[in-house]
This record gives C-alpha cells, sequence and structure tokens, in this order.
C-alpha cells in the first residue's frame, strides 16, 4: 500500500504536469488510495501546502542550489518542495521524517542519483528556517512572504489598495471553512445545528442567515442531514449572490450559468419552492448534477436546460429574475483551489469578452421592471467592474441597484460589491445587480 507521501508525491507531479484542479485530482487519488483518516489528512495537507507554499518553498530551496531550479527533475522538485513544507509549515513534523521520507521519495521514484543532492539541501533547509528576501523590493517581499505572483501582488494593491492586498493574501494560507446552507423548506438552521451536533459536527453559525462553518465532518456525503436534504455544501459568498437577486414566491428566475446549482437551490428556498427556476448549463453531465441535488433538497420547481450562455437563444423566453454567474479567472477562491494564483495575467486576458457577451444575452431574457445579477468568483477589475461598466454604457435602459443590504464591511465601487475573505469570510467574489426600467 503507498503511504502518505507517496500519494502525495504523486498527487503534485499529476497536477504540474496535467494542470488539472487540485481538488478533482486529490478527490480521486485518496478514493483508490484506501488510506486511514489520519494519512488522507495528512495528504490533503501535503499537496495543499506544498501548492499554496510553491513561491516560497522555491525561494528557499533556491538558497541552497548551485543550479536553478527548473533544470531539476521534475520528480526531485516535488520531493524537495515536499520535504521543504513539511521543514517550514509543519510542526508536528520531526527533521528526520521530513528529510528522510523525501529521500525515500527519490530512491523508489527512478532519481535515486539525487538522493544525496536532496538530503544535504533538506539539512540546509532545517538549518537556516524561513528566511525572507530584502523587503526594499516590496513586491518581492510579499511575493515571497505570501507565496503569490508579482504580477498579482500588483494587481491587487493597483485594485483594492495595499492594506487590502495584504489581507487578500494573508487569509490564503491554511484551508477555507466548509460551509453549508440550511435547506429551510425542510429545517430550520437552529434545528440543523442540533441535528449535526447530535452526530457529531461542530456547526458554527456564519455572518450570512442559515449558513452554517462546519468542522470534524468527515465525508459530507455520508451524513444523514445531507442525505436528508437538510442541507447543500456552499459557500457564503455565493449565499449572498443569491439574497442580492431578491427572488420571491412566484417569481420565475433564470440561472443561466448555474451549475452545480448552488444558486438556485438558495434562490429557490427564498421563493419558499413556488414559481419557476430555470437552471442552465451547456454540459448535460452538469445539468444531471442540478436536477440530483434539486432532488434530494425536495425542490421541485427547478427546470434544467442544455444551453450556451453565449449564444442568444431566441426560443428562451423573458423573466423577473437573471442570475448571471460567468466563467471567471477563479482568482476569489485561490485559498480553495491554490494553484489558481500560478494563472498568468495573460491566460485569463480574454475572459472579460466573454462575460460581456453572457451578461449582454442575459439581460436579452429579463422583463421590464425586472432584475438581473452579475456575479463571478474573480478578484480581477477587468472581470468585474469593467464589465459592468460597459454594459450600462451600452444598455441605458438598465440602471444600477443598490444591493448594500446583503452583507457588512464590503468593498464597494460605484455600488457593485466585492466580497473579500479577510473583511466578509467568504471566498472573493463581485456581485452587481442591474434593474430593466
Amino acid at each position: 500500500m503507498k503511504t502518505a507521501r507517496q500519494t502525495a508525491f504523486e498527487v503534485l507531479n499529476k497536477i504540474e504536469k496535467d494542470k488539472s484542479y487540485s481538488n478533482l485530482t486529490l478527490d480521486s487519488y485518496l478514493y483508490s488510495a484506501n488510506l486511514s483518516g489520519a494519512d488522507n489528512a495528512l495528504v490533503s495537507a501535503l499537496v495543499y501546502g506544498v501548492l499554496e507554499r510553491s513561491i516560497s518553498l522555491d525561494y528557499c530551496l533556491s538558497r541552497h542550489l548551485k543550479q536553478p531550479l527548473k533544470k531539476l527533475k521534475p520528480q526531485v522538485l516535488t520531493a524537495l518542495r515536499l520535504g521543504t513544507y513539511q521543514l517550514l509549515f509543519m510542526d508536528k513534523i520531526p527533521v528526520s521524517a521530513a528529510v528522510n521520507e523525501s529521500v525515500t521519495l527519490v530512491k523508489k521514484n527512478g532519481c535515486a542519483f539525487a538522493s544525496g543532492l536532496v538530503n544535504a539541501v533538506l539539512r540546509a533547509v532545517s538549518k537556516e528556517g524561513f528566511v525572507l528576501p530584502d523587503d526594499t523590493d516590496k513586491i518581492n517581499y510579499y511575493s515571497v512572504k505570501y507565496s503569490f505572483p508579482e504580477k498579482l501582488v500588483n494587481l491587487w494593491i493597483d485594485s483594492y489598495g495595499e492594506e487590502n492586498a495584504l489581507g487578500i493574501m494573508s487569509s490564503c494560507a491554511g484551508r477555507p471553512p466548509l460551509t453549508i446552507r440550511a435547506n429551510t423548506l425542510r429545517i430550520s438552521q437552529e434545528e440543523l445545528i442540533t441535528r449535526l451536533e447530535n452526530g457529531g459536527v461542530t456547526a458554527i453559525k456564519s455572518t450570512v442567515e442559515n449558513a452554517l462553518n462546519l468542522e470534524k465532518c468527515g465525508s459530507i456525503e455520508k451524513l444523514s442531514a445531507f442525505e436528508e436534504g437538510l442541507f447543500h455544501v456552499q459557500d457564503a459568498a455565493s449565499q449572498l449572490c443569491a439574497k442580492a437577486l431578491e427572488a420571491k414566491p412566484g417569481d420565475s428566475v433564470l440561472d443561466i450559468c448555474s451549475a452545480p446549482g448552488g444558486k438556485a437551490f438558495t434562490c429557490a428556498q427564498y421563493m419558499e419552492n413556488q414559481g419557476r427556476i430555470l437552471a442552465c448549463d451547456i454540459h448535460s453531465h452538469r445539468l444531471a448534477l442540478i436536477k440530483e441535488g434539486a432532488n434530494r433538497l425536495g425542490v421541485n420547481i427547478i427546470d434544467v436546460l442544455r444551453n450556451d450562455a453565449s449564444v442568444f437563444n431566441p426560443e428562451m423566453p423573458q423573466f423577473d429574475r437573471v442570475l448571471c454567474d460567468v466563467p471567471c479567472s477563479g482568482l476569489g477562491i485561490v485559498r480553495r483551489k491554490p494553484e489558481i494564483r500560478h494563472k498568468s495575467l495573460e491566460e485569463i486576458a480574454s475572459l472579460p469578452e466573454l462575460q460581456f457577451t453572457i451578461l449582454s444575452n442575459a439581460a436579452r431574457y429579463l422583463k421590464k421592471g425586472g432584475q438581473l445579477v452579475y456575479s463571478t468568483c474573480a478578484l480581477n477589475p477587468a472581470e468585474n467592474e469593467r464589465v459592468c461598466e460597459r454594459f450600462l454604457k451600452e444598455n441605458k435602459e438598465f440602471v444600477l441597484k443598490d444591493i448594500s443590504f446583503i452583507a457588512d464591511n464590503v468593498y464597494s465601487s460605484g455600488g457593485m460589491i466585492t466580497l473579500m475573505p479577510h473583511n466578509n469570510s467568504t471566498d472573493g467574489f463581485f456581485i452587481a445587480a442591474f434593474e430593466r426600467s
């Protein structure tokens, strides 16, 4: 049977090679590895930790290597990063274990020639500890300290100010909370807390109504409360996005980029399961997830439709409410998917045009007097304010609505709201609402 470190080593190599999402790759490996609960936790901590801290790790490693990191074999670099992360950021791992197990990894994975190098470098790292560059170059200093690329550090400082940028980066250290929403069609928040705690799960009230943060829950799908449809998993920011739509019983709602359906489920609860929600996605298998979730929650007002949001559909009717949560860079959910921080800004430069197209199409499905919400899980004004400003400029019949009621202590730009993890204990999230006059 594979060890926890060997499993983490394979997951990290897979993510690096295929540029795959950490959560999906990790879940796949853990499912087939058949490890103990403690080893599963160690694998997760190592994988997310190395991805989260890779810039910091590489800086510390480079101080003790004669050749550039890019000249190392990928397997050797992964072993060095794993060892360095354990030495610098995991207090309960003995130095001997971190070093010796990393040497074992290179020996067992076709890189025995590097065992001496790995041993010597990791012992040097252990002796020196976590060091930072000179802070005269502030951007480089922040990059290494918080482990974010310099271009992203610059973007956030320029966009939100230095204090907010540092808050965003510092809040991305460690694993985020697991947040759920009580299914108010079946149970109250207080009743759900009692039900979960009776099952050994710690449930803590969020600042968002009917939202709970869970601790010590294990596999969420195995909880009887989940099987009975008493809640669904959803970050508090997404719950606030659904709140901003202000859907009420009897409304017709279009969720144009819906999968996996969390916002549609929350809207259905605000609507007391009365009215109609049409949930769309371009992929059939993702529509199946929405139907499955709705059935589990006892929501019967959601219909699904395979639809390409980037192309106007003349057969689509008009709706009282339209939710437009567009594909985005994900720069607001770095704490959940740490590899996203390494996306180049050039790589995401084409997104605003697609987002504008989807928003423009979504607006055509809205009735006069109706409400349209545009949202992203990106902390990037080019995907957020700039898209909305262009939309308002080209669509004079739409006006921006005040949605400051949804949360306190939000970052506001011209009436548009940005939720930040250090201010709101949520994912980074942008929300703007429009009314068709």
